[in-house]
This record gives structure tokens, sequence and C-alpha cells, in this order.
């Protein structure tokens, strides 16, 4: 009779749960992609100040298009003087009669003094303006950047120093002062004394002079990281397969710039808008009746004494504006390179 013999089992190996690697929240599941722009978008959205700085800043570019439709459903514009054809809304002072400026159910943000114009309207029709200009120099500074700086880091030698040197010239040289010495020589040689600026030169004028000044610190940026790239193996290797500089610039060496580029980008058209209404305020550029933001307050400067609701709407929109565009700046800065978060 034969005994069977036990069967014997391995030992269970004790796992540790702790050595486990813990899943992480940001990455992808299933089949869902990996790309770079996947991943900053995942981490802008876990950030709730520039969701809600997005947002805001979303709002103000709206109802900047949408002004002259809002304007149309208010029923009133920024250029009719209704102080002057209704006597009741001012005193004859040319204070508004009503208290806080005039404040009522027909002028939702009061009326002007002296002219009493309407607040409201006129707020809108200054946000679009600034912002207009304000984003157009963006777009082109951002353009003539990548242009000059990618091309002077690619070439380097003679192009590379002459460009550096123009853009050492460029960010030394005192743009604003010039812009309001230069300013008067301008419109007397394009406009004839007897004749009123027109407002498209003048918004032209302002967009011309703050790029040609604004495009060297963008340029300086991108030359550096274009000089630093040019160098790696994946361009040594287009340059041996063949690769035109063309083909190396759009395709090797833009693709891996976007992330500068963007947050140059979002920290300089609220630098823009400052500048656009700092320049209205010193009387350079746009200038009454025109509505803008730095002619609103260069306006309750005036009658501050009298009336400080008027400067009140344009000075807190102003600064709203700018401080959420700078906390999306920040934003989009730290998703797309979170080495740089705080």
């Amino acid at each position: 009779m034969t005994i069977p013999t036990p069967h014997t089992t391995a030992p269970l190996e004790v796992v540790d749960a702790k050595a486990l690697p813990m899943p992480d929240p940001s990455a992808p599941k299933g089949g869902e992609g990996r790309s770079p722009g996947k991943l900053a978008w995942r981490r802008f959205k876990r950030d709730r100040t520039g969701m809600i700085s997005a947002y805001v800043v979303i709002a103000f570019f709206v109802v900047a298009l949408c002004a002259p439709l809002i304007a149309r459903l208010y029923g009133k514009d920024p250029y009719t003087t209704y102080g002057q054809n209704d006597t009741s809304l001012l005193d004859d002072f040319g204070s508004p009669v009503l208290p806080n400026g005039g404040i009522s159910g027909d002028f939702w943000f009061g009326v002007e003094p002296g002219l009493g114009r309407d607040v409201f309207t006129f707020l809108l029709y200054a946000m679009r303006n600034s912002l207009l200009i304000a984003a157009a120099t963006t777009l082109l500074v951002t353009a003539i950047g990548i242009a000059i700086g990618i091309t002077a880091g690619y070439l380097g030698g003679k192009t590379d120093y002459l460009v550096g040197r123009v853009i050492d010239i460029l960010l030394a040289f005192p743009s604003t002062l010039f812009f309001i010495a230069f300013w008067p020589v301008m419109i007397s040689i394009l406009v004839s004394p007897e004749e009123n600026t027109p407002v498209w030169l003048t918004v032209v004028s302002l967009i011309s002079v703050m790029t040609a000044f604004g495009w060297a610190s963008i340029a300086r940026l991108l030359r550096g990281e274009v000089l630093a790239l040019r160098e790696r193996e994946f361009i040594e290797a287009a340059k041996v397969t063949g690769a035109s500089p063309a083909r190396i610039i759009f395709k090797e060496l833009l693709p891996n710039l976007w992330t500068p580029i963007l947050i140059q980008a979002t920290l300089a058209l609220p630098a823009y808008v400052t500048a656009e209404a700092g320049l209205a305020f010193l009387g350079v550029g746009l200038t009454s009746p025109t509505p803008d933001w730095g002619v609103m307050i260069q306006r309750g400067s005036d009658v501050y004494q009298s009336d400080i609701t008027f400067m009140l709407f344009p000075g807190v929109t102003m600064v709203i504006f700018v401080i959420a565009f700078n906390l999306l700046g920040d934003s989009v800065r730290d998703a797309l390179d979170p080495k740089t978060k705080r």
C-alpha cells in the first residue's frame, strides 16, 4: 500500500501596500493621449484662480465686442450729450443733480459731469477701443518677435549680432517719452492744422509705435531659446537628412517654442492696455470725445473732487481686467511649465 506524500506549497509573498505606486490622478486613462497640450489643459483646469481669471477675461472681451448691441438694447449711445439736452440732469456747475454721479434707472452708471454723456455706454465703447488696440498690438508684436527672434537665433553670425544690437537699442530707448515728443510732429505732417485728426489714424499710429518698440523683448527671449535648441540632436538629424531651413524652423524649432510664446503674449496684453491708457491720460493718442479707458480716467481726474463716481467705473474695471489677465498669464505659465510653479 502506497502512502501518499503531502503536497508542499510555496509560502505566499507578503506585499507591502505602501510600496505599490499610487495612481497619478492627472494621468490619462485608457487610450487617452498624453500630448503636452492635453496635460497642460488638465493642469490648467485644476487651477481655480486661472479658471476664474479666464472667465473674467472672456467676459470683458465678449462685452467689448457686443458693445454696439448692448448700447442699442440699452437705448443710448456714448456721444450724445444728454446733460445739455435735459437741464434736469446737471446743476449750474455741471455736476449731476442726482446723488452718486446721477445713477438712476435711465442712466445705470450716471452721467458725465459737464457734458452729461451716458457713462455706461461710454465705458462699453472705451473697453472696446482699448482692448482692440492692445490685442492688435500684442498680435503684431508676437508675430514680429517670433520671425526676428527665430531667424536671428537660427542663422547666427553677423545676422545675430546685428539683430542683437538693434534689440539692445530698442530695450534701452525711452519709447514713451519719444512717443509723447514725436506725436505732435507726426500728426502735423500727416494732418493739416485746420483739420481734425481722424480716429483711425490715431489708432493706427498707436499700434504702429507700440509695435515698433515692443517686439524686442520677445525676440530676445526666442533668440536665446533657438541658440540653445539649434545644437540639439534632433536639429542636427534634420540637417543631415537634407531638411530645408524653413522646414527646420516650422517643423522642429517652432513647436518647441510655443510655451514661451504663449506666456509672453498673455503677459504682454495687459501691459499694452495700461500703456495705451497712460498715453491717453497724458493727452497723447485717443482724445475726447472718442471713448477710451485713459480718456475716462483723465476726465475723472479733473472732476473727482465733485464727482468721484465718474472715475470709479473706468478705474475699477481696468484694474479688474489687468489683474485677471496677469493672473491668467501666471496660470498659463504654470500649466505649460510646471517647474516654474511656486
